[in-house]
């Protein structure tokens, strides 16, 4: 029999704080108490002058490596995932773009199959659901109103995979669909809408719990008319997603956004399209093209923003190292805080024994050294 595997010197980021010279044992895929005694020193990692993090969970990603989650094949979802475990995500929810139901519905069997072997952690439909007037990058011809029997739809062609769906709740039907997911146990984001501050504190009230790529298709703050910023900030019971990628927000939003919200009500997103880690070209975001220059990607013909080229590793690198933000803030908004909206907090997002052995390694720069998933090395440290 083999022992555990015994990480030592690194600083960790644990529940209670940073641990300076911890030791992290990882044995049958997760993490145990270190062992009492003597080790073999084969089974000894020295991460010495490095950070360890838990696992990155991501809420909101579309693609990367060139391949898609809207592609319709496992094969194009295993390289997406693939991509993004690479760069420290270790949980991931599949997101789709605005298509046809019927299509929508393919995608999500395809999807839901690797939900069940453990590949993804579920399915985010962004879309069809939301504003014509704020749709960003989907198709505007494609667009419906979020009626409940649609959602239902949607939701039981997951085949219980579904974990979010985004939705504008002043279209007709919102706020019912918003009640609806919140009785079936899908989360209902509000995003990609021109709400008014009532109509969004309706829809919380109603069960909606995350704002969608916060400040993103979404009308400003006006001092007269708030819109559902303000709204979606001031409400304890929403967690908002914000892209820290440095062209979807300032850092003085950001700031804005963790003092208004606090810290624990902040779940960094990537929102990437197939661009992330492939460069920049062309490329598909559902039915539509995307251009990508300079690893900005927007719709052909210079259009509106077509989500990111962002890794979650470049993220938590940025909130540190430009944001201000603590190590321990970074964390939270990478890991805990996406595992708890999950629901996943018994398993992933924090260094504990008995939770999946999901870590990342960071060297004193914050650039990732290595990725653990499950008690496997992703990238060996100092691999790259």
């Amino acid at each position: 029999m083999t022992g555990p595997t015994v990480l030592t010197g690194a600083r960790a980021v644990l529940p209670g704080g940073v641990a300076e010279g911890a030791v992290l044992a990882v044995e049958g895929g997760r993490f145990t108490e270190p062992p009492p005694g003597p080790v073999p020193p084969q089974s000894v990692v020295d991460l010495s002058g490095y950070w360890v993090v838990p696992g990155f969970v991501d809420l909101h990603v579309h693609g990367g490596g060139g391949a898609s989650y809207s592609a319709g094949t496992a094969e194009e979802a295993l390289a997406v995932a693939a991509l993004h475990r690479r760069h420290g995500t270790t949980t991931t929810v599949a997101s789709t773009v605005t298509g046809g139901l019927d299509d929508l519905a393919r995608q999500a069997a395809v999807l839901s199959e690797l939900v069940e072997q453990g590949d993804l952690a579920g399915i985010h439909f962004e879309g069809p659901f939301i504003s014509p007037g704020r749709c960003g990058a989907h198709d505007p011809a494609l667009l419906r109103d979020p009626d409940p029997a649609d959602v239902r739809r949607l939701v039981e062609a997951a085949r219980g995979a579904a974990r979010m769906v985004t939705l504008a709740p002043e279209l007709p039907g919102g706020r019912e669909s918003v009640r609806l997911l919140a009785d079936l146990g899908v989360i209902a984001a509000v995003g990609h809408t021109d709400a008014d501050y009532e109509t969004v504190l309706e829809a919380v009230d109603a069960g909606a719990s995350v704002a969608t790529h916060l400040f993103n298709a979404m009308p400003a703050v006006g001092h007269r008319a708030p819109g559902p910023v303000p709204a979606l900030l001031e409400d304890e019971r929403v967690t908002v997603e914000l892209i820290n990628d440095g062209v979807h927000l300032h850092p003085s939003v950001l700031g804005l956004a963790f003092r208004a919200a606090g810290d624990r009500r902040v779940a960094f997103v990537t929102d990437a399209m197939g661009a992330a880690g492939a460069g920049d070209g062309r490329y598909r975001l559902g039915p539509l093209r995307v251009r990508v220059e300079g690893g900005v990607a927007r719709l052909d013909g210079g259009g509106a923003i077509a989500g990111s080229t962002l890794t979650m590793d470049r993220a938590f690198k940025r909130a540190v190292t430009v944001d201000g933000l603590t190590v321990e803030q970074a964390v939270r908004a990478v890991s805990a805080t996406p595992a708890r909206l999950l629901g996943l907090s018994d398993r992933i997002g924090s260094l504990e024994p008995g939770k999946d052995a999901d870590l990342v390694v960071l060297d004193s720069g914050f650039d990732l050294a290595g990725v653990m998933r499950r008690g496997e090395w992703v990238v060996r440290p100092g691999e790259r």
